[in-house]
């Protein structure tokens, strides 16, 4: 049996990795990660479980419920004492006459919030899902990943769906609700409503600026699932300067992976000698980092592949040392040879 930590006060005890599926989403929606093959996406799934990881994070929006339906279908495939907490979402929706393959709408009305949900259930083949999460703000518009969003005039007030979620635990239909991409301030007028069992903010090396939301977190006994804690898979040690990235791969117009592609690719190589000390990958250095901040419950990783699962799933097992995570901030915060990583922008060490 591996290590869980308790999920806030939801009494989900949870492993510091699950599984992340936007990546198995497939292609012919915009946020796409390219195509992907089905087996080796449902393999990946029941490997992750088979191998200790004990929930799984979807959501809707990924590849228009393809994601969840996948989850569904490797759920068939497990006994019902082998199967994970399922975390999904709501909140990303595409309205009658919009094009699908163009950007969902940040929605979180009533009537969406619940039919989503209804849809979920349906897909993922349970009566009730483990931890439902408003995936971001409501602002009646058109979802711009990376970067701002205009709010218009219908947007749902934030203190009218966290209502809405508060009655869908209270009618059992979800065990915990969570907030995501929402900051401190939010967050504060949700707990006003209902405790906040869950966040989940975008946490990595590259990026920490939600080591405020966080702290606000570990201050409410509220868990933390953290996404993208190897920043879009640049932080896997297999990314480098000349790959090219397809042209239905989103990361392919991200500044991450363009203009910042430099000072990045200097933070991966300063982690390089900490992976060769542990016999371990890049990955696992980027994780065990993610998951030692004080407050991180979990953190949600990607996979196409059970191969790649094997790649990372050894970070649970590594305890990095106090001298280990300030090499790793003075990695992120000064000249590393001639370059000078400026990676991202908040704390650089736990």
């Amino acid at each position: 049996m591996h290590a869980t930590r308790p999920l806030g006060d939801t009494g989900m005890d949870i492993t510091p990795l699950g599984l992340g599926t936007w990546v198995i989403s497939g292609a012919g929606w915009q946020y796409s990660w390219g195509a992907t093959d089905d087996a080796d996406s449902i393999a990946a799934i029941t490997h992750a479980v088979r191998s200790g990881i004990n929930w799984l994070d979807t959501a809707p929006a990924y590849g228009l419920g393809h994601a969840e339906e996948l989850v569904g279908r490797a759920m068939a495939e497990l006994s019902e004492v082998d199967r994970p907490y399922l975390f999904t979402k709501t909140g990303l929706i595409w309205e009658p006459g919009d094009d699908r393959t163009g950007s969902p709408r940040r929605i979180m009305r009533p009537d969406t919030v619940r039919a989503e949900l209804e849809a979920s259930l349906r897909r993922l083949r349970v009566d009730h899902i483990d931890l439902y999460q408003v995936h971001w703000p409501d602002t009646g518009e058109l979802f711009v990943y990376q970067g701002e969003a205009e709010v218009s005039a219908n947007a749902t007030p934030l203190a009218e769906y966290w209502q809405v979620m508060a009655e869908l635990k209270k009618e059992g239909k979800v065990r915990a609700i969570g907030l995501s991409n929402h900051d401190a301030a939010q967050l504060d007028i949700a707990e006003s409503i209902a405790h906040v069992d869950a966040i989940q903010p975008p946490f990595s090396a590259v990026n920490r600026t939600a080591a405020t939301d966080i702290a606000w977190a570990r201050a409410h006994g509220t868990g933390v699932i953290v996404y993208s804690p190897l920043q879009s898979g640049l932080l896997t040690g297999a990314f480098h300067s000349d790959r090219v990235l397809a042209p239905d791969d989103w990361r392919s117009g991200s500044p991450d992976f363009t203009t910042d592609l430099p000072a990045n690719l200097a933070l991966v190589d300063a982690l390089r000698p900490i992976a060769a000390r542990y016999d371990v990958s890049v990955a696992e250095v980027a994780l065990a980092w993610a998951t030692a901040w004080p407050g991180v419950t979990g953190a949600i990783v990607g996979a196409r592949t059970p191969t790649q699962i094997d790649g990372w799933i050894g970070a649970r097992e590594l305890t990095l040392t106090a001298a280990d995570l300030d090499e790793i901030a003075t990695a992120i915060t000064i000249t590393i040879t001639i370059t000078i990583t400026g990676a991202g922008t908040g704390p650089a060490r736990p």
